[in-house]
């Protein structure tokens, strides 16, 4: 079945987002002075993540950076991360990690997820909406999850994270 031209618009601006923070990614480096840092490694493509965040006392992303050597999806997931997450506390992280994973792997509703988010995490997750594209390539799920498995077990203190655990 083929997408009507109300889907393949927004197919073309959801590619036109992942192509645009794949090529000019956001916050890449390290943060210098970071509370906590993670190296994630997809070993099916070889894609790598490296995550370094700063956190305030009220566990606040005061500062959100990466480096990645991978494909355009992974490196467009961790750049549109990055924005996304910055400001937010570790919990509100959390939630919004558990709505990408279900954007790139699962059949869902829109107001299901704004549900689950409420209105002010809802409107950060509009433009991570591009990479539920994944979805119909399981294989690059994985690409575009790393990033946020990677920022995961930054916040939780681990400094490895792979899409095969």
């Amino acid at each position: 079945m083929q997408p009507d031209g109300q889907d393949q618009d927004l197919l073309s601006l959801y590619q036109s987002i992942i192509l645009d923070h794949g090529k000019s990614p956001r916050n890449t480096g390290r943060v210098e002075r970071h509370d906590c840092s993670s190296e994630g490694r997809n070993p099916l493509c070889g894609d790598r993540v490296t995550v370094t965040a700063a956190l305030d006392e009220s566990d606040i992303l005061t500062d959100l950076k990466f480096d990645a050597k991978g494909c355009a999806i992974s490196i467009a997931s961790a750049s549109m991360m990055t924005e996304a997450a910055k400001g937010l506390t570790t919990d509100e992280v959390q939630r919004i990690s558990d709505a990408v994973r279900i954007l790139c792997i699962e059949k869902f509703s829109g107001e299901d997820i704004n549900g689950f988010l409420g209105e002010t995490l809802s409107a950060r997750l509009e433009s991570l909406r591009a990479l539920s594209g994944v979805r119909q390539f399981p294989t690059r799920a994985k690409c575009a999850l790393l990033p946020w498995q990677t920022l995961m077990a930054c916040i939780q203190g681990n400094s490895t994270a792979s899409t095969e655990r």
